[in-house]
């Protein structure tokens, strides 16, 4: 059996710079979090924020400004906009600009779930014509054989479904729930975007190491060696 190089080779500036990739990834998310957080401190000391809105849609406003200087950074450190970052960031500039235009938070509380729903369908979409697609995200972490990716990508297309139907179950609940306080509806929600789905994430892609790990390229190199 010959072992297959992926062609999802990391750039040398990924190599170089992985935490500077992991902040601007997670960056604009912790400010959308304190944004909620001190949304009305935000609006008393800085007045011409409360024209946006409540302090949900002052930190739909930060986060639409964090993430495209997260978009900006990568493009310059890493001379390439990384896919998922790039697509979820599409996704809140045009949620987040209905949100405020509209003044309706429904918008930017979807956009978790289109992005993920889109996630899912594009990866497992992917398997069905041979691409695992999850190889161009993950390769700066990971280097696998092809059958690895295609084990990783089905798991994560199947995962990014999960927390799509996870998030329309939180914050519908919690509208229903605490209707009418809308407020805590939002600081809900909101808490557990940051909170619940940071987590979930991270414990599930602890969970695959045991797969990463069989399926690493040097690894399955030296058990044939």
């Amino acid at each position: 059996m010959t072992t297959t190089q992926s062609e999802n080779a990391p750039t040398r500036a990924e190599r170089q710079h992985p935490m500077l990739k992991l902040a601007l990834e997670l960056g604009p998310l912790l400010v959308f979090f304190f944004g909620n957080l001190r949304g009305e401190w935000l609006a008393k000391t800085f007045p011409e924020l409360s024209a946006i809105g409540g302090p949900l849609l002052i930190a739909t406003a930060l986060f639409m400004v964090a993430t495209v200087i997260s978009l900006v950074i990568s493009k310059i450190v890493f001379r390439h906009l990384p896919i998922m970052p790039f697509v979820s960031g599409v996704v809140v500039l045009v949620f987040g600009s209905l949100s405020i235009w509209l003044q309706d938070e429904t918008f930017i509380k979807m956009k978790p779930t289109i992005v993920n729903t889109l996630f899912g369908v594009v990866l497992l979409g992917g398997l069905l014509f041979g691409k695992s697609l999850l190889g161009y995200v993950f390769n700066a972490a990971f280097q696998l054989d092809d059958d690895g990716w295609r084990k990783l990508t089905l798991r994560w297309g199947i995962f990014f479904l999960f927390l799509a139907v996870l998030n329309e179950a939180v914050w519908r609940g919690a509208n229903w729930y605490y209707m009418p306080d809308k407020e805590m509806a939002d600081y809900l929600w909101v808490n557990f975007k940051v909170w619940g789905t940071m987590p979930i994430t991270i414990l599930f892609t602890l969970a695959q190491m045991p797969l990463i790990m069989r399926h690493t390229v040097d690894a399955v190199a030296e058990g044939e060696n």
